[in-house]
């Protein structure tokens, strides 16, 4: 029962120059059935971006991911049998991505979908007629839990995503579909000493581009040309210790954030 990363969100009050700047930096399409006066809907080929408005109560950032599978009802069964707290929930029609939302055992939300669900839309069936990803692409992202050993257990139990080797002294936990990466990482308030203090959710986007040299000489040309399209600076003490602890994430090579402030780290093919 192969499962599949097949899409990311992030929430938004400037949703349409966010989409701007993953296309112009990082190659990322907009879908051919996007509503322009919707949420953006990208893609790098692979897996499926939503830029969401920001609406009232909800917090903004990177917000959540999404999950494909062969057979939904086989997944329901299995939850229920192995972790009965967790909900699955259907969602309204107007939502392409969220067939169904459901959460891990500490709480951390994230999409399901099946091919042929009836309110499949957008990025999803894009991707699904794509021929191959981009030169630059997602490649992984970080969720950083309490627990994030019981937490890497689920994702692999219930959908079959790979546990890949790691060093004996790394906490990280690393789960793959073949394609995209779920780093499930321990959340500790230790790290954060000299910087803000984030709660335990989804810490950053990884992408993998052709070469950092040329990717780094297209961020230079794409800011100058325009300056909203710029990353957020890391500024001051707290910016620097933030940065640090980004970089410890073993695939990125460099680290920048998008205007809104979303997490990124990029490395080289």
């Amino acid at each position: 029962m192969p499962s599949r990363i097949k899409h990311v969100a992030i929430v938004s009050e400037n949703y349409a120059l966010l989409g701007k700047f993953y296309e112009a930096l990082f190659g990322m399409k907009a879908s051919a059935n996007a509503r322009p006066d919707s949420a953006v809907a990208i893609s790098d080929g692979y897996i499926g971006m939503n830029v969401n408005p920001r609406s009232p109560g909800r917090q903004a950032g990177f917000d959540h991911f999404g999950i494909e599978v062969d057979d939904v009802e086989a997944i329901a069964k299995r939850v229920r049998e192995k972790y009965p707290t967790v909900q699955l929930l259907k969602r309204p029609s107007n939502r392409p991505f969220a067939g169904i939302s459901m959460h891990d055992p500490a709480g951390n939300v994230f999409d399901l979908s099946q091919e042929g669900m009836a309110n499949r839309a957008d990025v999803y069936v894009d991707v699904a007629r794509s021929a191959q990803p981009h030169l630059r692409r997602i490649r992984h992202f970080m969720l950083r839990t309490v627990e994030p050993e019981r937490i890497a257990h689920f994702y692999h139990e219930v959908f079959e995503l790979q546990l890949q080797d790691k060093a004996i002294d790394d906490p990280n936990y690393y789960l793959t579909d073949g394609e995209v990466t779920l780093i499930v990482a321990p959340w500790r308030i230790s790290d954060y000493e000299g910087s803000g203090i984030e709660r335990p959710a989804l810490d950053h986007l990884g992408f993998e581009v052709e070469s950092l040299e040329r990717f780094q000489a297209d961020l230079r040309r794409i800011t100058a040309r325009n300056p909203y399209l710029a990353p957020k600076a890391f500024t001051g003490g707290e910016g620097d210790a933030r940065v640090r602890l980004l970089a410890t994430c073993r695939y990125g090579q460099y680290q920048l954030c998008d205007p809104d402030g979303v997490l990124i780290d990029v490395c080289e093919r």
